[in-house]
């Protein structure tokens, strides 16, 4: 299966349905009032987390996600009906972004976790609720508010018990192929691996836990050279390190300063990640010339106070050690993990977040361009062909003071103001 960890969609969550403006009319009551119901409200738009899903291929094919909007109320005080939600499912472990902000939206880590990330609109009020004692018959209904759309940026960060991290050639695809199923290339020249590989390690009938083959790191990765951020992303979601080191030095480099360079660079990324528990791991032992460095190696382990293991990926010597401990190692560490996002603080979309203040501006026409999420809904629900309607936004505006903060930017007769999609010429 092709593995695909970051897509871009686009979200559009339904509109609620426009209210009802009508009066009751039956046989002996010639003058019924107001009874026109609400609409119904849009559907979100909503994302799953499912074991049933393994990459972001499918959004490759597939980028935009639309909710149902609400049905339109009716006579009778009939409420519409609310629009259906729009669920996208995504591999668990997927972040969501806005792709204009970078703001993180949701994070999810556990199979069924939903997060709305587009909230559908409110049914517009039909005429019935506008009823009261100095307005015995409105004639106005609102409009549905608009659903909420915007641009997502899904990207997949692994969740696997254990993580292999090192140089490029080390050995690290050969380690994962001898010890599961995974069949990740294998050659000699680096970057072979340019995507992370996944390899489920069976201990016995019922205890496996998952290897992740992470693409190769170089000195620079923390500031995104070589793979960089597309490999560090996924080292978050590892409750276990595994070191791997070329003990023979093939490529004639110190296998101690291999180590060194390696956790600097976790460490410029992340604190938290440079504190998991690491397991040094030394291989191509196999070779006579990884005799020579294998001293200095367990004396590197010795100090750093980590575990420390001798291997051959090739013939499998010390294999069988490495995986068994590792396997009790997260029987018995396991459970106390908890998953690091790095460099942003993780929450789940406030759908309910708004801001009062009026922000006022001015455009390359010196237009005036009123900002203010509130107000732009009412806009936007507004029937301004009806008087009543028209008379109720004037009270609004009237409300949120908008003549005084216009004329302190420095309005004049007849200039022009925009809120929302709607335009408006300015009078004294």
């Amino acid at each position: 299966m092709q593995f695909i960890d970051k897509s871009t969609i686009s979200v559009k969550a339904g509109n609620g349905g426009n209210g009802k403006s009508s009066f009751r009319r039956e046989k002996f009551i010639p003058k019924g009032g107001p009874d026109g119901g609400d609409g119904g409200r849009g559907g979100n738009v909503i994302l799953e987390a499912s074991a049933n899903v393994n990459t972001l291929l499918n959004f490759r094919y597939s980028r935009k996600f639309v909710a149902e909007n609400g049905v339109a109320g009716d006579v009778k005080r009939q409420f519409g009906r609310g629009g259906e939600d729009c669920v996208i499912k995504v591999p668990i472990g997927t972040v969501a972004k806005d792709a204009s902000t970078g703001e993180i939206l949701a994070d999810l880590t556990e199979n069924g976790q939903r997060a709305v990330i587009a909230k559908g609109g409110r049914g517009g009020r039909g005429n019935a609720k506008f009823k009261s004692a100095s307005r015995r018959a409105p004639t106005f209904a609102e409009f549905g508010e608009p659903g909420e759309a915007r641009n997502i940026l899904l990207e997949l960060k692994l969740l696997a018990d254990v993580g292999l991290v090192g140089y490029p050639s080390v050995g690290k695809s050969s380690l994962i192929a001898s010890v599961s199923e995974a069949r990740p290339e294998i050659a000699e020249y680096h970057f072979t691996t340019l995507v992370p590989v996944l390899g489920v390690v069976r201990l016995d009938y019922e205890k496996n836990f998952v290897m992740a083959d992470i693409p190769g790191l170089i000195e620079g990765a923390a500031d995104g050279a070589g793979l960089g951020h597309e490999f560090l992303r996924h080292v978050e979601r590892t409750k276990l390190i595994l070191h791997i080191v070329d003990a023979a030095a093939v490529e004639g480099r110190n296998p101690v300063e291999d180590f060194h360079r390696i956790n600097a660079e976790l460490k410029r990324y992340s604190e938290k990640i440079a504190a998991r528990t690491q397991i040094l791991v030394a291989n191509k032992i196999d070779l006579p010339q990884a005799q020579e460095n294998l001293p200095a190696l367990e004396k590197l382990a010795a100090d750093a106070g980590i575990k420390f293991f001798a291997i051959s990926a090739v013939t499998h010597e010390g294999v069988d050690a490495l995986i068994k401990y590792v396997g009790g190692w997260l029987d018995e560490h396991g459970k106390e993990f908890e998953p690091v996002i790095a460099q942003d603080e993780v929450k789940v979309f406030d759908v309910e977040k708004d801001d009062d203040e009026v922000i006022i501006e001015r455009n390359d026409a010196a237009e005036f361009i009123v900002r203010n999420k509130n107000l732009e809904k009412i806009v936007a629900m507004t029937n301004f062909d009806n008087s009543e309607g028209l008379r109720r936004f004037q009270f609004i505006w009237r409300m949120k003071n908008l003549d005084a903060l216009l004329k302190a930017r420095g309005i004049k007769e007849g200039e022009t103001v925009h809120i929302g999609n709607m335009t408006f010429e300015w009078h004294e």
